[in-house]
């Protein structure tokens, strides 16, 4: 019974056709046989006995290029193998590379809509390689001049690359028409294909209206809702941007507050107004952010009362905006930490880092407390770490045990990380007993390193414990015999000043 690996091979020795042995969707596996074909005939498994030349897949993926170039012929009656011919284009070997791509645009021509599908995906895998965009340029001559109907099979096509591949093509030609580019841009889930179809479908927002301008809008994507509210300066509703000004993505609120100035309109007093209420329980979560992000130092004045609306999303973007304005206050901004929503807790460890030095210590560590939320505990330990030294190991080590695996994942790491305090006053027994505690999650040689640095161990001392390196044939330590570093450099200093070349 041959291995795992060579199972499609034992699979087409026995008779089963090649599309049922492989899965042809997967350019993966196609490569993969003829990469196998070659290494079970140098293993020497028997599945191939025989059969090395009689069963024209085996001999496409022969080990001599003569029989790959001979089996070449046979593939043209043989629909299934052009895969195999696809892999040839890029064969290593001239004569077989050339006669393989003498044969596959007929071959490309010959292939029903439907079954160019995962032909498409391994053309695309090959053309990775150093000889491989032959089969791409082959294939993309082809889509370029084939039908609509010929290519909605690629354009739906499971295959990320296929899909792109298509695409670009299809936009290249016009070939789609606005409002499927818009609802193509707002409904595929990969990136490219959504900046593609929502570009191209911009350019015809101005005639066609709603049917394109929606879709966009009300995309998933922020990119694409981008380039929808993009669209609204260009069909001149500059006016309907105003609701984006709001956006949970940065980028939109960015359209949205261009295509407003655009307009004539100042985005900046919308913005005011969304947010000079505190008690109103209707502000955007957003809008302070959005103020922030394009007001001025005097409107922190309008955020501060927002850091105790009763949204949490709105005490949230509040502290961040006062951060983005350079406003954020230490001392008003500490009670925050205990704050029941994870998303505040964050944006005021945000705020707080670049004074966690200045923030009492014992203050943070009662907040490492099993007794705390996780989202406090871990919104602590953040601010602890940024403190670095041994404040940093004495909180990693307190979690090391912590009930929850998220906070465990972060003490780990930070351990494994650390670094002694440089010119920083600490208790070096304090420092020992914290390292004892971590022995699992370092190597003796990284222990007794970080020891050292501390001041814990003499390095003399290390040295005279550590195993002599005996030389077995003398029965002497070698370190005795070697000269010291200092002394091997002066002496070829000297060597060099004595044989310096003269100019002249």
């Amino acid at each position: 019974m041959l291995s795992r690996e060579y199972a499609a091979l034992e699979r087409v020795a026995q008779g089963v056709p090649l599309q049922e042995a492989l899965d042809g969707t997967d350019p993966g596996d196609w490569v993969g046989f003829d990469i196998d074909v070659r290494a079970a005939r140098w293993a020497g498994h028997d599945v191939l006995a025989g059969r090395g030349t009689s069963e024209p897949a085996f001999a496409l993926c022969h080990r001599d290029g003569r029989v790959r170039e001979k089996a070449l012929e046979r593939a043209t009656a043989l629909p299934e193998l052009v895969p195999l011919v696809v892999i040839r284009t890029a064969d290593w070997a001239a004569p077989v590379r050339e006669r393989a791509r003498e044969l596959l645009p007929a071959l490309l021509a010959a292939t029903a809509p439907e079954a160019l599908v995962p032909l498409t995906a391994l053309v695309l895998h090959v053309a990775r390689r150093d000889r491989g965009a032959f089969a791409r340029d082959t294939l993309a001559a082809l889509v370029r001049s084939a039908a609509l109907t010929d290519l909605e099979s690629l354009l739906a096509a499971e295959d990320r690359g296929t899909r792109r591949f298509a695409h670009e093509i299809a936009v290249e030609r016009g070939l789609l028409s606005p409002v499927r580019l818009a609802r193509t841009a707002a409904a595929d889930a990969d990136t490219i294909v959504q900046h593609l179809c929502a570009e191209a479908a911009l350019v015809h927002a101005d005639a066609v209206g709603d049917a394109v301008i929606e879709p966009l809008l009300g995309s998933r994507q922020p990119g694409v809702r981008a380039v929808g509210v993009t669209a609204l300066r260009k069909a001149g509703r500059h006016a309907e941007a105003r609701p984006y000004l709001t956006d949970r993505s940065g980028l939109v609120r960015a359209c949205a507050r261009y295509v407003l100035r655009q307009g004539g309109a100042d985005p900046l007093p919308p913005y005011r107004a969304l947010c000079a209420d505190p008690g109103d329980p209707g502000i955007p979560g957003w809008a302070p952010l959005g103020l922030a992000e394009c007001g001025g130092s005097a409107d922190a004045a309008l955020l501060w009362p927002l850091v105790a609306h009763p949204a949490p999303a709105v005490r949230a973007r509040a502290i961040a905006g006062l951060r983005v304005l350079d406003r954020a206050d230490t001392e008003r901004l500490r009670p925050l930490l205990d704050d029941p929503a994870p998303a505040v807790a964050r944006e005021t460890v945000s705020a707080l880092l670049p004074s966690a030095r200045r923030l009492p210590e014992e203050w943070l560590a009662r907040r490492l407390d099993a007794s705390r939320p996780v989202h406090t505990r871990r919104a602590a330990f953040r601010l602890l770490r940024a403190r670095g030294g041994v404040v940093q190991l004495r909180a990693a080590v307190r979690l090391l045990d912590d009930e929850a695996p998220s906070i465990r994942a972060l003490a780990g790491p930070t351990i494994q990380q650390w670094d002694p305090p440089v010119g920083e006053d600490h208790d070096p027994a304090e420092v020992a007993a914290l390292l004892d505690r971590c022995t699992h999650l370092l190597s003796d040689d990284v222990m007794r390193r970080l020891r050292w640095r501390c001041g814990i161990e003499d390095r003399n001392e290390q040295r005279a414990e550590a195993p002599p390196f005996d030389n077995p044939s003398h029965g002497t330590d070698v370190r005795a015999h070697r000269r010291p570093y200092s002394e091997l450099h002066r002496r070829a200093a000297r060597f060099l000043r004595r044989h310096r070349p003269t100019r002249g």
